[in-house]
């Protein structure tokens, strides 16, 4: 295996790839990257045997070859060689040779026969998305996922296709995100995966180029994504997520219109005296105000008051702050709407004029 290459053309299709593969691995192998030539592309493939990125890079001149070098130590070199370098590689037995102007490296390496195949079932359904709509819908939802919570499915995020409807649903118990949007072309079936937390949030990294078109393929078990040179593949949570529908079927008090930048700003400062570890909040809602306060257990205190128009009685309820101030941050219009049920069980935050994006927070008992 032998080819020459410039460091630009290297170096962010390996960053991208290096980030799937863990640090420590219970297989040696797992912290190289597979690199293999074939029919003059370059293929450079990393893996943790949940998440899978395959890079594809069109290379002239190169003597076929596959190998696997240690995934960290290839990307520092290329990181740290000056802008612009041609970088020769070339496989010497079990070790590669790098060269580059007047450096000179010598990786050990281990067989390509070791590397693990990723396992994957026959991906029987497809659809076609924009790169910068998935990106929104998943900015919108990502931050609800949990995190290693006993309850697995609420790890990653719910995926919902409806023909021509794609509806994207994350939880962490405490509050939920829920974004939906329409696919340009009908799908014709009804499907529904869960996304594991690590594969989300690569993805998300991976989608820089709003304009890209991706083709989306999966079965029951597996997800693969083509976003244009990149092969990304994750294994899905085998998990049934729960029915969600129920909690928009509950009865509502009057909603509450608010600008969203005073309600941002006065969260944020009252927020900074709260509970540092349960971050609660108290609003109390009145006909004309939402005072909104905390105290914490040095017994410091803060207090906001933000004019309101409210058509119903009085009510106390608290929340976290900081769920309150990412649903807020994540509204794309100047005002935030709060309804909360008439039980007191929630509180729905959306837009005014738009229910695309969806926000629950549960309340705390403080």
């Amino acid at each position: 295996m032998k080819f020459i290459i410039n460091r630009e053309e290297l170096l962010t299709p390996l960053q991208q790839i290096v980030s799937v593969i863990e640090k420590r691995q219970t297989m040696p192998v797992l912290a190289n990257v597979l690199m293999v030539i074939k029919d003059e592309v370059l293929s450079l493939t990393g893996t943790d045997l949940e998440i899978q990125i395959v890079a594809k890079i069109n290379i002239a001149l190169a003597t076929p070859g596959a190998i696997t070098v240690p995934a960290r130590k290839f990307l520092d070199i290329c990181r740290l060689l000056p802008t612009g370098s041609e970088i020769k590689f070339e496989q010497q037995d079990d070790k590669v040779k790098i060269l580059s102007n007047r450096s000179r490296f010598s990786l050990s390496c281990l067989p390509a026969e070791n590397y693990p195949e990723f396992s994957e079932s026959a991906l029987d359904k497809e659809f076609f998305i924009n790169a910068g709509k998935l990106k929104k819908a998943l900015e919108k939802t990502i931050f609800c996922m949990a995190n290693q919570d006993v309850r697995y499915y609420l790890n990653g995020l719910l995926l919902n296709i409806s023909n021509s409807k794609i509806k994207l649903v994350a939880s962490d118990g405490h509050r939920l995100s829920l974004y939906e949007d329409q696919l340009d072309v009908g799908t014709g079936y009804e499907a529904r995966i869960i996304l594991p937390r690590k594969g989300v949030l690569e993805l998300s990294r991976l989608l820089d180029d709003a304009e890209a078109e991706l083709k989306v393929q999966f079965s029951a078990n597996n997800i693969r994504i083509f976003i244009k040179d990149l092969i990304f593949s994750a294994k899905l949570v085998d998990s049934k997520y729960p029915d969600f529908g129920k909690v928009f079927q509950q009865e509502l008090l009057n909603s509450i219109h608010i600008q969203k930048q005073w309600l941002k700003e006065a969260l944020t400062r009252v927020a900074i005296l709260s509970n540092e570890k349960f971050k609660g909040i108290t609003l109390d809602i009145s006909t004309e105000s939402l005072r909104i306060s905390t105290h914490n257990p040095e017994h410091d205190e803060a207090e906001e008051e933000l004019a309101i128009e409210y058509l119903g009685e009085p009510l106390t309820i608290a929340f976290n702050a900081q769920y309150l101030l990412d649903a807020v941050s994540n509204l794309d219009s100047e005002l935030a709407v709060l309804t909360i049920a008439k039980n007191i069980s929630s509180c729905f935050i959306d837009e005014p004029n738009d229910n695309v994006y969806k926000f629950i927070v549960m309340p705390m008992r403080l």
